[in-house]
């Protein structure tokens, strides 16, 4: 059995299809989903539709992100903010276009169920984005930090690498957990196109909702497949950029 994380995908259904046949998961692998499927490229509706159907197939864990959370409010609510829009939502909206509302109904379903964490029996912690709480995750007073915080992942990436994690001041919060997987932040953002661990933390966006590609690791071996730059699926749309 592996133990399969996956980062952001941001509506790149062509990518994860692209990732899963270099991959080849079979049905004794857990799948994991850091969040944010939608909001980018022009299949968000599709890569849902897509990964309900995997999630028939395989044992699937999906994790809410942050853009997963705003495309649910405005399937409920018909009320699209600006800023949404400005970050993906206009292609989210549009390829929700025509559909059905049983098939909508069906999307909302999944987008409440999907969990804000998810905690391992090797206790690893599996999120979209972070935790403020020194004590833990099961401490959370704000809930939205799961998937909108970034202070996790800064921390992470500023701590001295020769600290030792008994030091008094190494950070409490990363202490609780063998590891940390998280999307969210793109590492593409400090010139990375691979997956980066930072302290105890593993950051598994690639930037596919831009130029890079989406990115699968396997948690025990740290063995990682990269589908091919997600825009180069999509040549007549701009992503997020």
């Amino acid at each position: 059995m592996r133990t399969l994380v996956f980062g952001d995908i941001h509506g790149g259904k062509k990518a994860v299809e692209d990732l899963l046949a270099k991959v080849k998961p079979t049905k004794t692998d857990q799948l994991i989903f850091l969040g944010d499927y939608v909001d980018g490229w022009s299949e968000a509706a599709e890569t849902i539709d897509f990964l309900m159907e995997l999630d028939r197939q395989f044992s699937c864990v999906f994790i809410r992100g942050n853009h997963d959370e705003l495309c649910l409010d405005w399937l409920k609510t018909n009320k699209a903010p600006e800023m949404w829009k400005l970050h993906g939502g206009l292609a989210t909206m549009a390829s929700y276009k025509g559909m059905k509302t049983h098939k909508k109904e069906q999307h909302i379903l999944f987008f409440e169920g999907l969990r804000n964490y998810y905690l391992d029996t090797q206790n690893r912690l599996f999120l979209h984005a972070g935790f403020t709480n020194v004590k833990g995750v099961q401490y959370e007073h704000f809930q939205k930090m799961f998937y909108w915080d970034r202070t996790l992942w800064e921390l992470a990436l500023a701590i001295d690498k020769n600290m030792e994690v008994n030091h008094a001041r190494y950070p409490k919060r990363l202490l609780h957990y063998k590891e940390i997987f998280i999307g969210h932040t793109p590492v593409t953002r400090i010139g990375k196109t691979k997956p980066v661990q930072a302290a105890n933390v593993w950051n598994i966006d690639t930037g596919a909702a831009f130029k890079g590609p989406l990115s699968c690791m396997d948690v025990d071996s740290k063995v990682v497949w990269q589908s091919d730059a997600v825009f180069q699926f999509y040549p007549k749309e701009k992503g997020r950029n």
